[in-house]
């Protein structure tokens, strides 16, 4: 079967996420195509999480950065596939080669911009999240103790 590298590019950009591009190019028994489905919904799992509990839910919080690294990981899969030589394309897939023009190229520069948006929100997502989570009132009087010297003075005269 012949596999076609502006096809394979564009449903990494369209459905990586899902393993799509990985089902097209090694087939449906795949054992890698099969596991990109599995952090992909446990991030849009977070999202509803956090669409119908708020903000202050920590388990959305650990969740939705799955999902901006998956979509972040089938951008850069689409920019590996449509980089690639088409000589070596065609070597790789046991097939002729032929030239693929703008196609690969185009899904290449979208593949980049939304793989680079992706992942940038994550990061700022993730580093907000922890350090809300460090700033936490509630954690940090349980495992800090007491913060000011007039909080320990109090404690000492306690005791």
């Amino acid at each position: 079967m012949r596999r076609d590298k502006t096809v394979a590019t564009w449903l990494a950009v369209l459905g990586g996420a899902l393993g799509l591009h990985r089902f097209y190019l090694h087939g449906p028994r795949d054992w890698v195509g099969w596991l990109h489905p599995l952090p992909t919904l446990a991030g849009l799992a977070g999202v509803v999480r956090m669409d119908n509990l708020g903000q202050d839910d920590r388990i959305a919080w650990l969740l939705i950065p799955l999902l901006g690294l998956s979509i972040s990981a089938a951008m850069l899969a689409a920019i590996v596939y449509a980089l690639t030589p088409d000589e070596r394309w065609a070597t790789h897939h046991g097939q002729p080669s032929r030239a693929t023009r703008w196609g690969p190229v185009l899904g290449a520069v979208t593949a980049l911009f939304l793989g680079a948006g992706v992942l940038m929100a994550t990061i700022a997502f993730g580093v907000q999240k922890f350090f809300e989570w460090q700033l936490d009132p509630a954690r940090g009087a349980a495992a800090a103790g007491p913060s000011t010297v007039a909080d320990q003075d109090a404690i000492r005269s306690t005791t």
